[in-house]
C-alpha cells in the first residue's frame, strides 16, 4: 500500500466511522473508484486508530462506567447485544461481499440514513427530550446501533436516532452514542485479527504507510468525535443528509458505469 492510500483511508476511517455518513460505504467506494483496499491487517490497525481518540475523549465517562452501582456499564453490555449478533451474522451471510457486487445498493442505503438523520432533527427539536440512559432506552439504541452494522447505514446515525425516538436526553445520547462505539471497535478489531490470522495475510507491512494511516485515522477520529458531540446536543443533521444525497446519485453512477 503507497503511502498516500493509506493517509486517504486514515482520514475516511476516522472521520466517516464517527460522523452519521458510514464509513463502510465510503471505503468500498473507495475501492471501486480507486482500486485502494486496506487489506485485514491494516483493517485492524485502522480500528485500533479509531478506538483511542473515543478514549482519550470519553476518559471520564469510561472510568464512571467501573464505579458503583455499575447501571451504566449494564446498559452498555445490553446495548452492545443486538449489535454484536447481527455483525455476528452479517459476516457469516458475507453481507459487505454482497454490497461490493451490488454497488447501486450503497445508493438506497446511504439514501435511508439520510431520511433517517432529517427524521432525527424534526423530531429532536419538536419533542423534549428529558430521559436518561436505563436498560430500556439503552436497549433501544442497542437496537439502532444493530441496524448500522449494513454498509452505507450510519452506526452513530442509527444509534443517535434511536436515541432520539425513546426520548433520551441530547447529551446523554450523544455520550452513550459513542461510548457504545468503543465494544464494536474492539469487537470489529478483534474479528479482523482472526481472519487476518485465519488467511495469513499480514504479508509484507509498509510501515511508514502504516504509521501514517493509524495517526491519520487518530487525528481525524478525534476531531469528528469533538465535532459531533456537539452536533447531537444540537440536533443539527441537515447538512449530512444533503452530503449523503450526493453520495448516493455517486454510488448509482457508479454502478451503471
Amino acid at each position: 500500500m503507497e503511502i498516500w492510500q493509506a493517509i486517504v483511508l486514515g482520514a475516511v476511517q476516522g472521520f466517516a466511522e464517527f460522523l452519521p455518513v458510514s464509513s463502510s460505504g465510503h471505503l468500498m467506494l473507495l475501492e471501486h473508484w480507486f482500486g485502494i483496499q486496506e487489506g485485514l491487517f491494516y483493517s485492524v490497525m485502522l480500528h485500533v486508530g479509531t478506538l483511542i481518540p473515543v478514549i482519550i475523549v470519553l476518559w471520564k465517562e469510561i472510568v464512571g462506567l467501573f464505579k458503583k452501582p455499575f447501571n451504566k456499564f449494564g446498559c452498555l453490555v445490553l446495548a452492545t447485544i443486538p449489535a454484536g449478533v447481527v455483525g455476528i451474522a452479517a459476516s457469516l451471510l458475507g453481507i459487505d461481499d454482497f454490497f461490493n457486487e451490488h454497488i447501486w445498493l450503497l445508493g438506497v442505503t446511504f439514501l435511508l440514513t439520510a431520511a433517517e438523520l432529517l427524521f432525527s432533527e424534526f423530531r429532536a427539536k419538536k419533542v423534549e427530550m428529558i430521559n436518561p440512559i436505563n436498560a430500556k432506552t439503552g436497549f433501544i439504541m442497542g437496537l439502532g446501533q444493530a441496524v448500522g452494522v449494513f454498509p452505507g447505514l450510519s452506526r452513530s446515525g442509527t444509534t443517535v436516532t434511536a436515541g432520539v425516538i425513546a426520548k433520551v436526553n441530547k447529551e446523554y445520547n450523544a455520550n452513550f452514542t459513542f461510548l457504545m462505539s468503543i465494544p464494536i471497535i474492539i469487537a470489529a478489531a478483534l474479528l479482523e485479527s482472526y481472519k487476518c490470522v485465519k488467511a495469513g495475510s499480514i504479508g509484507n507491512i509498509n510501515v511508514p504507510a502504516l504509521v501514517l494511516g493509524v495517526l491519520t485515522a487518530m487525528v481525524c477520529g478525534y476531531i469528528s468525535i469533538k465535532f459531533m458531540l456537539n452536533i447531537i446536543k444540537k440536533a443539527n443533521y441537515k447538512w449530512f443528509s444533503l452530503y449523503l444525497v450526493f453520495a448516493a446519485a455517486a454510488a448509482f453512477v457508479t454502478a451503471i458505469v
